[in-house]
């Protein structure tokens, strides 16, 4: 049996929100009632500050009456913004109004004309000053502990909204010392909190800090679009004094559990790449109500494939994967995040053409995401067999079954690694791309009708993707260094997951819509492979640089960096385009073309055969031979020599998109 006290205990917290009005109606009617002989004898002086009881009871009831339809009495007070003042000044000039007729139907003159207006505006006053007494108050103790100093930067909205948030948070040790704006607003405030110059200034606003003794223990920065080179500058300035640099969340979005706490900068907030429009009712139309397949769905790719799918709203999403544990991630993540999009795990290794050629007959799918490979270049250079039976044989084996059952598309991840490959990775994967470009040609040859569309996607590298460099250097930093780079002339293209994955779905679109009257289509029509605009490549060293600045630390002081050598199959730089490549702008935002040397299907299959043959022997040189007739562009580099700092001929996107702005606007074809 539960005893009375601990029931009235657990009731308790019930009626605290009816206890904290009552005392609201109690506080704001003892003001009413104090405010009523106070109005009288500022409007007739002569009749003194005594009056009877009853007139200090009328001032109080006529404001609890009036104050409910403003509700007066469920106000925070420790909270009061403009709206709870306005609120106030309403419910003042009705109990003003209410309580002067009062006095006329009961018979009683009164004081002056003027009474109304008098007694409105001391009660406007007294309710309206408590408050802000009480906010105020509450501020100054705040500052008198012993808080964190910081310097915001960010726009003047923003700086705004994250003042107030701060205010309202209690457990946060932070108080903002100065304020540095992306617009020249230095010398002007923000509640009360001084705008100490320009961000492209920092370097000097924590110079006369430091002058003063008065430097802030970090940087926070509070506009959401403050990214890239910007971004990276204040971090290289705040590295030069040991200043942290940290970031709020978006502040139009913050959860009860979220609030304002400080996260650190995340890596990808420095590649500046600009935001895409993406064509989100095209892919709705490519998914919705498709059966959908997806290869590798248990890699990084591949799984945030199958998140952004499974918000398109697909009929059946099939995950197949050979290895179990990634897959049961996958899926488990599936059954929180989309519950009602029926799914299908499968285990399958893609180079077995029976199992394949089952699961295709059994789903049928509609379009099919080819995401299986194997990517690691020195691991592929050590197990070449399982590297071109995986990549090429592999590939072949999931388009000819996808084919033979009825799918739509298929739509096949490479990298930018199959340009002028010098690994067997890369080669392995131009060969796929050359399968593939031969089946879609052949099909688009056809026409309507004429067979599944093969559209083949190339990009650069993902952050955090399963064996890069970014979590090899998180886990380096936690161990306390050093970070180890191959050289510092290596240079890669970087772009996060989900950006990588909505372009591969644009494509898919643009690949499949059969608009054929553009040059976007008559490039597809003769083995056109999109690439993602991937921006300009990153030198890895200073990647590393920025992480450790990032944590905190000071490269090369607090964290050393390491070089130990190119690996088997590395080159200093990818390229997106080949030298003899003609790299040309599509009519879809973020994807480029690329228009390289295509094979006949007939002659591209007897190659695949070949080295799929000789691979199963053991015979790794016949296979290889046949790869480098395949792929003549091959120069394979298995003992990791440096070759060239600089790719002959090759232009980023970022060039191929200036040539564009400076073009006449029109879609550009190519030689």
């Amino acid at each position: 049996m539960v005893s009375q006290p601990s029931q009235l205990q657990h009731h308790y917290p019930r009626f605290w929100p009816l206890n904290r009005i009552a005392v609201n109606i109690l506080l704001d009617g003892t003001l009413a009632a104090l405010a009523a002989p106070l109005a009288r004898w500022l409007a007739a002086p002569q009749d003194g500050l005594l009056h009877p009881l009853w007139f200090l009871a009328g001032g109080g009831v006529s404001l609890a009456v009036s104050g409910i339809p403003f509700r007066i009495p469920q106000q925070y007070w420790r909270f009061s913004g403009v709206s709870d003042l306005l609120g106030i000044a309403g419910a003042s000039v009705a109990s003003a109004l209410l309580f002067s007729v009062g006095l006329v139907w009961a018979g009683f003159p009164l004081p002056s004309e003027a009474f109304p207006v008098i007694y409105a505006m001391v009660l406007l006053i007294l309710l309206g000053g408590s408050r802000v007494s009480l906010r105020v108050a509450h501020r100054l103790v705040a500052r008198r502990e012993g808080r964190q100093r910081v310097v915001l930067i960010g726009t003047a909205n923003t700086a705004d909204l994250y003042l107030m948030a701060l205010e309202r948070n209690h457990d946060m040790n932070i108080r903002v010392v100065g304020l540095v704006g992306l617009k020249q607003q230095a010398g002007q405030r923000i509640q009360n909190v001084p705008i100490l110059g320009h961000v492209q200034e920092i370097s000097l606003v924590l110079e006369r800090m430091r002058k003063a003794g008065s430097l802030p223990k970090a940087l926070v920065v509070a506009d959401p679009a403050f990214k890239g080179q910007a971004l990276s500058r204040v971090l290289a300035v705040a590295a030069d004094y040991g200043i942290a640099v940290l970031r709020t969340p978006v502040m139009t979005e913050l959860t009860p559990a979220d609030q304002v706490h400080l996260r650190p900068i995340p890596i990808e907030d420095l590649l500046n790449r600009p935001q895409v429009s993406l064509d989100h009712a095209g892919m709705e139309r490519l998914i919705r109500q498709r059966t959908v397949m997806v290869t590798g769905a248990g890699g990084t790719i591949g799984s945030e494939l199958v998140r952004q799918i499974a918000q398109l709203g697909p009929a059946c999403l099939v995950l197949l994967d050979h290895g179990e544990f990634a897959l049961w991630q996958i899926d488990v993540e599936l059954a929180d995040c989309a519950p009602d999009i029926p799914r299908q795990v499968v285990v399958a290794d893609v180079r077995d053409e029976e199992r394949m050629d089952a699961v295709m007959a059994h789903f049928k799918p509609d379009l099919v995401f080819h995401a299986a490979a194997l990517k690691h270049v020195p691991i592929v250079e050590a197990n070449p067999e399982e590297g071109v039976l995986t990549n090429v044989h592999g590939t072949r084996v999931v388009a000819d079954a996808a084919a033979r059952y009825g799918a739509g598309a298929m739509v096949v991840i490479s990298t930018d690694k199959a340009v002028n490959p010098s690994s067997l990775m890369g080669a392995s994967k131009r060969a796929a791309e050359m399968y593939c470009q031969a089946l879609d040609i052949q099909a688009r040859a056809a026409g309507a009708g004429g067979g599944m569309r093969c559209i083949t996607v190339r990009f650069g590298n993902v952050l955090g993707s399963t064996g890069s460099v970014v979590p090899l250097f998180q886990r380096q930093l936690e161990r306390g260094g050093p970070l180890t780079i191959t050289h510092p002339e290596m240079r890669r293209y970087f772009m996060t997951v989900p950006e990588a994955v909505g372009l591969v779905l644009q494509a898919s679109v643009r690949g499949t819509s059969g608009v054929g009257a553009t040059g976007t289509d008559d490039l597809l029509r003769h083995g056109g492979i999109f690439v993602l605009d991937m921006g300009e490549p990153v030198k890895i060293v200073d990647l590393a640089r920025q992480m450790v600045r990032l944590a905190g630390l000071k490269p090369d002081e607090d964290v050393a960096i390491h070089f130990t050598g190119l690996r088997a199959g590395e080159k200093l730089y990818e390229e997106l385009f080949h030298g003899r490549e003609a790299p040309v702008p599509t009519d879809a935002p973020g994807l480029f073309m690329a228009t390289p040397r295509v094979v006949e299907l007939a002659d591209v299959r007897a190659a695949v055969d070949q080295i799929t043959l000789h691979a199963r022997r053991g015979e790794v040189g016949a296979a290889l031979q046949v790869l480098c007739q395949l792929v003549p562009e091959f120069d394979h580099n298995p003992h990791g020599e440096v070759r060239s700092l600089a790719p002959a001929g090759a232009k980023s996107s970022d060039a191929v998109r200036n040539e564009q702005i400076k073009a006449d606007g029109t879609e550009q074809m190519a030689p």
